[in-house]
């Protein structure tokens, strides 16, 4: 899988995707990730990139004209529309979740645009597959929302966690059952029984149990 970041911050990715499980998969070959710099598609000597808005207000808007050049270097013009996705982030999209997720590590090649600035001249809608919110807060631009949807994305995908690990975690489709390690006792505070008790079956089925519980006390939203 390849994962494209059009961003005017591209400095702000080193680090986190060169260490743990991300920097593994790319060692693996299964997933590359590059960057495109928007500003490299920027208007005249001075690589404009925005301007004020129509009717007036504060701050500057990202130019549809600069931001559709960038998408089409892009995208990869040999792949079909169903495994390559152009995803703007904004707060006008439907909020990321782990079903996203799941749906994003099946393509071939994932268009990720970070905004900045006070945001995107609304044209360029027409030209991406769909927006994505990561919540109902304010950041300074989508370059941490990037970071954290490649992350959820890339863990995913076919040999980068050990085979069935994913399918235990939280959202898939429950939160997660509890979980022990040592010391069997803590200031009066106990592993629960069936966890030493050897029996893998009745393990799953606690487990099974617990995830089902916690889920409809602490986010019954989940549950359909």
């Amino acid at each position: 899988m390849k994962i494209t970041i059009l961003t005017l911050f591209p400095e702000m990715f080193q680090g986190p995707f060169d260490v743990s499980i991300i920097k593994r998969a790319k060692e693996k070959k299964l997933v590359e990730i590059a960057y495109i710099n928007i500003r490299d598609f920027g208007i005249g000597k001075h690589k404009l990139v925005d301007d004020t808005p129509y009717g007036g207000g504060k701050g500057m808007v990202l130019r549809v004209d600069v931001l559709h050049k960038a998408i089409e270097k892009a995208r990869d013009k040999k792949l079909k529309k169903n495994v390559q996705k152009v995803v703007l982030l904004g707060a006008h999209g439907k909020t990321y979740n782990q079903k996203k997720a799941e749906d994003f590590s099946k393509l071939k090649h994932l268009i990720i645009i970070c905004g900045h600035y006070e945001g995107f001249d609304e044209r360029i809608k027409n030209f991406v597959d769909e927006e994505i919110s990561i919540g109902d807060f304010i950041l300074t631009g989508g370059e941490i929302p990037a970071m954290l949807i490649t992350d959820s994305v890339i863990r995913l995908i076919k040999g980068v966690l050990s085979d069935g690990s994913a399918a235990l975690e939280s959202f898939s489709p429950f939160l997660e059952h509890p979980q022990y390690t040592k010391p069997q006792e803590y200031e009066d505070l106990s592993v629960p029984e069936i966890l030493l008790s050897g029996n893998h079956k009745l393990i799953d089925v606690w487990r099974k149990k617990e995830s089902e519980k916690i889920t409809f006390k602490l986010r019954p939203d989940l549950i359909k």
